[in-house]
């Protein structure tokens, strides 16, 4: 990206957000924050009415708008592989929404883009992995809890507890939702257990929009997430090697497991996990052991032994 085509796309940045801070736009664009200062003063320069100043950040004038945005081919594509990926990991509410701002990015391309665009549908999918169930309850509650957050209002949900198989009722102050090994999960703070607590979505029966406001500030979804990393000191590193051919085995179970990350050597694959319970891992690593070998920590190999010969014994 050459000079020119950067302030561009620094101009438009600077319309994306209230405030951008010179650090964001060194990052985003692999640049010096020297440099970064010296292509907003090149803007300013060039009339366009900037707010703020080095230290604290910038915005665009109350009032000023670009002329309309035109996508290149490559961005468009982007979206378009973005819209796969939102049919199958969120709700339909969330990929009707998502597919509404989709036909405005095509409304601004040129006729031959569009083609470009509409052929390229047939070239991009994402499959389901043939591993895990297919048929699951589905809900529309993405939208309704994201509303929550973004108004600050309590909901009262109606959850079902796997560890229990019971539902309750409670009344809980969302903080952010994530997606992990292909599920979505609630982090909220939960009024009854005056606590926060990490809900399935799926297993969500019910929810309502309580006019409440939440009772207490709240720590962002990022923070909070960091903090729970921080305050698990208890968390077990594994470290394991599997032949690299059985590796195709596993699906999304090492992600219940707590993978971190794998590594390649010859014909292995060595696997890091940070993992809470020993005894939990241990009966996983049973069901492929004879294609494994564990590296560390020892008590892990010690239980592993004594699980395989409570096996044996009972197989005679």
């Amino acid at each position: 990206m050459n000079r020119v085509e950067r302030i561009s796309a620094i101009l438009i940045h600077l319309q994306s957000k209230q405030i951008v801070r010179g650090q964001d736009i060194a990052e985003r664009f692999g640049i010096s924050l020297r440099t970064a200062y010296r292509d907003i003063r090149a803007l300013e320069e060039a009339g366009v009415p900037i707010v703020g100043e080095a230290g604290t950040g910038y915005s665009l004038m109350e009032g000023y708008k670009l002329p309309p945005v035109m996508f290149t081919k490559e961005e468009a594509i982007a979206f378009l592989t973005a819209e796969k990926l939102v049919e199958k990991f969120t709700d339909s509410s969330t990929y009707s929404i998502y597919q509404s701002a989709l036909f405005k990015i095509k409304a601004v391309l040129k006729t031959d883009e569009k083609d470009h665009i509409d052929h390229m549908d047939n070239f991009i999918e994402v499959l389901s992995n043939s591993y895990l169930p297919h048929e699951k309850e589905s809900n529309d509650f993405l939208q309704f809890l994201l509303k929550s957050i973004n108004l600050r209002k309590k909901i009262s949900l109606e959850y079902f507890a796997i560890h229990s198989q019971e539902n309750s009722t409670r009344e809980i102050e969302p903080v952010g939702v994530y997606l992990m090994a292909n599920e979505w999960y609630l982090i909220a703070f939960c009024l009854l257990r005056n606590d926060y607590r990490t809900f399935r979505v799926d297993r969500i029966k019910h929810l309502q929009l309580l006019q409440e406001d939440f009772s207490k500030e709240h720590p962002d979804l990022k923070t909070y997430l960091k903090q729970v990393v921080k305050d698990k000191k208890d968390l077990h590193e594994i470290v394991i090697r599997v032949k690299t051919e059985k590796m195709k085995f596993f699906g999304n179970q090492k992600y219940y497991n707590g993978y971190v990350s794998e590594k390649e050597f010859n014909e292995e694959t060595e696997m890091t996990f940070l993992c809470s319970s020993l005894e939990g891992f241990a009966r996983w690593y049973m069901v492929f052991g004879d294609h494994s070998r564990i590296i560390s920590p020892k008590s892990l190999r010690k239980r592993v032994k004594e699980l395989a010969k409570e096996v044996l014994k009972n197989l005679k």
